[in-house]
């Protein structure tokens, strides 16, 4: 009797390895870039976070009498000064109760705050600009941080 061999063959093995580095081929492409779109969710979310706390502000300052001029509020027992209703750049951090120092984002200048790292372009921002007692102009980007 003929026994058999249980096993591939080599063109078996070699179709199976030219398959993988196709699909590898695809694949790979999409798994470098997660890093660059996990900047760009984050700055996202800050760019949220920083429109979200300026509007409450902004309500807070209305429920306590809403005053035009510059008026200290609390929130969450946070103290900070509004002009005209609204926190100006250098406030909002207040407003956002951000730390920069321990948020994993820097406040560089007036009101723009960057995702850091040596391979983050400077595009890769969210400005905040107070304007008076309209509502600030907050930028953020859509895809900026590649």
């Amino acid at each position: 009797m003929k026994r058999q061999h249980a096993g591939f063959t080599l063109i078996e093995l070699i179709s199976v390895i030219v398959i993988l580095g196709i699909l590898s081929a695809f694949a790979l492409p999409r798994f470098a870039n997660l890093e660059v779109r996990a900047r760009e969710a984050a700055i996202q979310g800050l760019g949220g976070a920083i429109r979200s706390a300026s509007a409450l502000a902004h309500a807070v300052w209305l429920a306590d009498g809403a005053t035009l001029g510059s008026q200290t509020i609390t929130m969450d027992g946070v103290s900070f000064t509004v002009d005209d209703g609204w926190p100006d750049e250098t406030n909002i951090a207040n407003a956002l109760q951000e730390d920069p120092a321990n948020s994993g984002f820097s406040l560089s200048g007036a009101g723009v705050w960057t995702f850091p790292g040596v391979q983050t372009p400077a595009s890769c921002n969210v400005t905040y600009v107070h304007n008076g007692a309209t509502p600030p102009t907050i930028t953020v980007p859509i895809t900026a941080c590649n």
